[in-house]
């Protein structure tokens, strides 16, 4: 669903005026300025004027506003939910109920002037499939121009997005290639990993280079788009035969980065058996030793269960304590450790931080093997075996 000139819909709450529009200057009062009442497109206050002009509508009809997401309203009714994501002037909305989806629709109709798209299938450049079992999230389209844009189309193909062989340096000694091409590309490949977290790693070391890239470096984003080239038609598959429970994954790459040393985060998290948020950064600092680096990561893997813990709340969900799989039994005994001794002095922040979630029964930490571990597709390179079983196991796939 689309507002039709959803920033005329803003009432101002401050004083804001503006000069008479050219040819349309008033010839009795030409050095007059208009005072506006509502927004006009242009104006700095516009976004914020429609967003409560809009809050204060759904509010007034018994929605109430996401505690974490803003822009997310809900409301209840004998057991039925309704949802309303709000994205500037469009709107998704869904009921458990399919019958009292109208509406939402007239009573929305009635207050703006709306044109309804209809079932969701497409949304921000991702294309939804609403199967009987499942919701499959691609961007195939996006993905096959991204492709076609950078004259990629015939290139011979890859079974993985990143060599397992190649360590990416800064390459002082290399030759320098167009900047504005590589950032085209790493930008275009950015937006791809929303449904391709399959791809996130070699997209991001690519990233780190974007000041000064080297041949070495665009070779690498090549690869990464002669990848998606083959699987341009792959995507997330959500399947509704799953359950609320939240857990998560998280894993280290101990000084994996060639030029500092620092290692690579990596996590991953599901709602049951779907992959609903995933993450893959480089860490700030240098790792002592692979305890360390794995702790940082199970640290960041933490904070992100508890914020998810709050946000799905207001889907009407509520989560006991939380578990989140490591396969670093150093950092698991760390986070269970009553004594901070010697070899924690150095994480002594993240070391409470942890250690407080497990002693309030939180989030308990849980050994993984390292087969299991999910999340080494978001900290390093995988050969072509390894790559397929871990990118199926997130729920990456062709729905034909």
């Amino acid at each position: 669903m689309d507002v039709k000139s959803a920033f005329l819909n803003g009432f101002l709450q401050e004083e804001v005026f503006v000069e008479q529009p050219k040819g349309f200057v008033d010839a009795h009062h030409p050095n007059h300025v208009y005072r506006l009442k509502k927004a006009l497109y242009g104006l700095k206050q516009e976004p914020r004027a429609w967003y409560e002009c809009l809050t204060q509508f759904l509010v007034d009809n018994n929605y109430t506003r996401g505690s974490v997401n803003k822009t997310l309203f809900i409301k209840t009714d004998n057991d039925e939910l309704y949802i309303a994501q709000i994205y500037v002037d469009d709107i998704v909305f869904g009921s458990t109920n399919n019958t009292k989806v109208q509406q939402f629709v007239d009573v929305m109709s009635h207050e703006f002037e709306m044109s309804l798209v209809g079932e969701l299938s497409y949304f921000l450049g991702l294309q939804i499939r609403q199967l009987d079992d499942g919701i499959f999230i691609s961007q195939a389209k996006y993905a096959k121009n991204l492709v076609k844009k950078f004259g990629l189309e015939k290139a011979k193909h890859c079974d993985t997005p990143m060599s397992t062989t190649l360590k990416l340096s800064k390459d002082a000694s290399g030759k320098s290639v167009d900047q504005t091409l590589y950032r085209g590309m790493i930008g275009s490949l950015l937006y791809l990993t929303e449904s391709r977290p399959d791809i996130s790693f070699s997209v991001g070391v690519c990233d780190r280079y974007q000041s000064d890239p080297k041949e070495s470096h665009l070779s690498s984003v090549k690869r990464v788009i002669r990848f998606v080239n083959e699987t341009s038609n792959y995507g997330i598959w959500y399947s509704f035969d799953t359950n609320p429970s939240l857990v998560g994954y998280s894993d280290a790459d101990w000084a994996g980065n060639c030029d500092d040393r620092k290692s690579t985060s990596g996590g991953c998290f599901f709602l049951g058996n779907n992959l609903v948020s995933w993450f893959c950064k480089k860490q700030n600092s240098i790792s002592l030793s692979t305890a360390e680096a794995e702790y940082i990561a199970a640290g960041r893997g933490c904070t992100q269960l508890i914020w998810m813990k709050q946000m799905i709340v207001d889907y009407g969900f509520n989560q006991g304590t939380l578990t989140l799989f490591c396969d670093n039994m150093s950092a698991i005994n760390i986070s269970k450790n009553p004594v901070q001794h010697s070899r924690t002095k150095h994480i002594d922040i993240r070391h409470h931080f942890i250690r407080k979630l497990v002693e309030n029964k939180c989030i308990v930490l849980e050994h993984v093997g390292t087969n299991d571990q999910l999340t080494d597709l978001f900290t390093k390179p995988l050969d072509a075996t390894r790559f397929k079983t871990l990118s199926r196991s997130i729920g990456i796939c062709l729905v034909e």
